[in-house]
């Protein structure tokens, strides 16, 4: 386990850095780290016997031989279909369960990107859809309308809500930032919102007129204003799409 503060690598049964002596695991959380960040991130878990995380469904890339996965519908076959309709994530999702000893799941986003970690704490954060990667199992997913403002967005009706307490993983298309907004407002393109707290509010809009917003290739932005933080990526699925798009190979 690499120590967060001085990059020493420990064992992974380590709970205070051999070099510097900071605490590598605080009590009640996951012990987890993040390796090849940001580009081609994986999330390494370390469980305790009987400790559980649970996964987007085709997120795991290895695991311990000692983990038991159980694949079921979180929340029950309504949650389920909201998440997979509206929010864009999978129907099913795996509950892993460590069993006799310690052991280790890992995880990694189907796309180049960074992995962020938070431990909420009877907090709720809202994503947009295929940002969730991994959480423990009292975190609470669901979904929250956007009313009608998602009929302009190009990222969906719905984001993902996450709530509850425990730790929670999100992955993102390049690098994350963070901005803090402490009553102030904040001009994001759509596709470059990857999350946000419970207490920011925000509305849809064209970033100019009709012409700014057919010609200058930047489309639809997001207003967020009020007090708490937001996460943007650094790549846009979309603007990656369309630069692609002409190198592929064409039918004849």
């Amino acid at each position: 386990m690499k120590c967060p503060h001085c990059g020493t690598d420990n064992s992974d049964d380590s709970i205070f850095c051999v070099k510097c002596g900071a605490r590598l695991v605080e009590k009640g959380e996951l012990a987890f780290e993040v390796e090849h960040r940001p580009a081609y991130t994986l999330l390494k878990t370390y469980l305790e016997s009987g400790q559980k995380i649970v996964g987007e469904s085709g997120a795991m890339v290895y695991m311990s031989p000692n983990i038991e996965m159980k694949t079921e519908i979180k929340g029950g076959l309504f949650s389920g279909l909201k998440r997979k309709v509206l929010g864009g994530e999978s129907l099913f999702m795996n509950t892993f369960k460590c069993t006799g000893g310690k052991g280790t799941v890992a995880f990694a986003p189907g796309y180049p990107g960074d992995i962020v970690h938070l431990h909420l704490d009877n907090e709720s954060w809202f994503t947009q859809g295929g940002a969730y990667i991994a959480s423990s199992p009292s975190i609470n997913i669901d979904t929250k309308f956007q009313g009608l403002k998602g009929f302009v967005s190009r990222e969906g009706f719905f984001f993902l809500k996450l709530e509850g307490y425990g730790d929670l993983f999100l992955s993102s298309f390049g690098a994350i930032s963070t901005i803090e907004l402490k009553g102030n407002e904040f001009v994001v393109d759509t596709g470059h919102l990857v999350a946000f707290e419970d207490g920011i509010n925000y509305t849809i809009k064209r970033v100019g007129g009709l012409k700014s917003t057919f010609l200058s290739g930047e489309g639809l932005v997001a207003k967020l204003w009020g007090n708490g933080k937001i996460m943007i990526q650094t790549r846009s699925p979309a603007t990656f799409s369309s630069w692609l798009y002409p190198l592929l190979p064409k039918q004849k």
